[in-house]
């Protein structure tokens, strides 16, 4: 007779980007083993490999592309994915803020964490009187780069990073989508830009949504009690 077959809960959340809701499961142990030996085999092909996999057998509802999701719907993906195959609450250790070398030991919520959005954040950048550009948000691939590059060899060329973000350049009479131009032009269009319109940009990644969680900790030296701020998925597991 033929062992019985488990059956793996699914789950419900909605993607911050767009408010879909879609559904997922956790990882299953031998997904979970995959990733663990893509993480330390300190490749970010094979990473990226894992990663995609992974989070493409896990998400349930059609259509969504995975690749193509913005780096903190894949964030709050992951973290919610991992904690429902591990556990409601991650422990953490962090560092008390008032003497920066007391260690606490802290206990998050996943269910408590969220993207948070910035109300100045906006993804039409106005050049000048004439043109304006309009960005999309950071891929899987930046997003494996940020988390999982630990030979601490990550892209330090702003303008490529910028580049592929842009999604078109408008005016009032003609557009040029991104997808249409090679990443050479692109990258030269952004070499192009001044100071100001450079800050426009910075304000731009500055701003845009991002995982986020506040935790209260007391200090038990002190007895001083402070906030810390938890941002990005790396946060969540360091």
């Amino acid at each position: 007779m033929p062992l019985p077959k488990i059956v793996t809960p699914t789950h419900e959340l909605t993607l911050p980007s767009n408010g879909k809701k879609i559904t997922y499961r956790p990882f299953l142990v031998k997904e979970e083993k995959i990733l663990i030996l893509a993480i330390e085999s300190n490749s970010l092909k094979d990473i990226s490999r894992a990663i995609k996999d992974v989070l493409r057998n896990c998400i349930l509802t059609k259509g969504v592309k995975v690749d193509e999701l913005p780096t903190f719907d894949i964030e709050y993906l992951f973290l919610n994915i991992r904690a429902r195959s591990i556990g409601e609450s991650i422990e953490l250790v962090v560092t008390c803020p008032d003497d920066r070398e007391t260690k606490v030991n802290v206990t998050v919520y996943i269910d408590e964490v969220q993207v948070k959005t910035n109300e100045k954040h906006n993804v039409d950048i106005k050049i000048d009187d004439t043109y304006t550009m309009r960005m999309k948000y950071p891929s899987l691939d930046e997003f494996i780069d940020e988390n999982f590059n630990f030979d601490g060899q990550a892209s330090d060329n702003s303008f490529e990073i910028i580049a592929s973000c842009i999604d078109m350049v408008f005016s009032e009479d003609e557009a040029w989508e991104a997808k249409d131009c090679t990443k050479k032009e692109l990258t030269q269009f952004v070499e192009q830009l001044n100071s100001a319109q450079f800050k426009e940009i910075e304000k731009f990644f500055d701003t845009m949504p991002q995982l986020s969680h506040d935790i209260e900790v007391e200090n038990p030296k002190t007895k001083v009690k402070s906030t810390v701020k938890l941002e990005g998925l790396a946060s969540f597991f360091g």
